[in-house]
């Protein structure tokens, strides 16, 4: 198995060469960032010992979509990821609103519905900061968020 830098490293280079040489996905640059911090949060979720088992999980019988589903030792996750460029407007973690955890809450218990009844799960939020001032994204997890509004 290969080690979570080298693989990040092969998976930053593949992207930079293909930023550089394809043609633009047509992405506006909000949902690159998106997309860029489930990436970094997905290596971290790893060093962190997370399995990941899913990412932009769907179900067909309901809106939304779930980031990352991963394992922490037992427990299954489901973790939402929030990234930013500033901190000039309201935290990541603040962004998961009602609306938001009900689109969750739908879409785990479907996938709940694939799985042992005695299965223990919860649910993370993950905040991604990337700013001018540092080449490495913070990351911070907040374990065990409610999905109650």
């Amino acid at each position: 198995m290969l080690p979570v830098s080298f693989t990040r490293t092969i998976v930053r280079t593949l992207d930079w060469v293909s930023q550089r040489t394809l043609q633009s996905d047509g992405k506006p640059p909000h949902l690159r960032v998106g997309t860029r911090g489930e990436e970094d949060t997905y290596f971290h979720l790893r060093k962190l010992g997370y399995v990941i088992v899913a990412r932009n999980f769907r179900s067909p019988r309901c809106r939304g979509e779930i980031d990352l589903i991963g394992w922490d030792a037992d427990i299954l996750c489901f973790i939402e990821v929030k990234t930013r460029t500033s901190r000039d407007v309201k935290p990541p973690e603040a962004a998961v609103d009602r609306h938001k955890r009900r689109e969750v809450a739908a879409v785990a218990r479907e996938y709940l519905r694939r799985l042992p009844p005695s299965c223990q799960w919860r649910f993370d939020i993950v905040s991604v900061y990337y700013t001018s001032s540092t080449s490495c994204p913070q990351i911070e997890v907040f374990r065990n968020a409610s999905l109650a509004e």
